[in-house]
């Protein structure tokens, strides 16, 4: 998916946030060093998002792991406070 993206503004006390605008005039918000360096407010941008299946894949993997680890050594029960 690859869309325009309009660079409106910085916010924030040290100008850290860039405020980008959508076609409809949705306001995202992103980290300013996300943004190509020479970006300043009135460019436009072209944003491309992709899903990387191969790391989705690594983090199910990751997180199983970490599941099995914790229900290796819980011992079950109720938690009383």
């Amino acid at each position: 998916m690859k869309t325009r993206l309009s660079f409106d503004r910085l916010e924030g006390e040290r100008q850290e946030i860039a405020v980008l605008l959508t076609d409809d005039g949705t306001a995202i918000n992103l980290p300013k060093r996300l943004l190509p360096k020479a970006a300043r407010p009135g460019d436009v941008l072209s944003l491309s998002l992709a899903r990387d299946v191969q790391a989705t894949r690594q983090l199910a993997d990751q997180t199983k792991a970490i599941q099995a680890e914790l229900k290796a050594t819980d011992p079950g029960g109720d938690i009383k406070l």
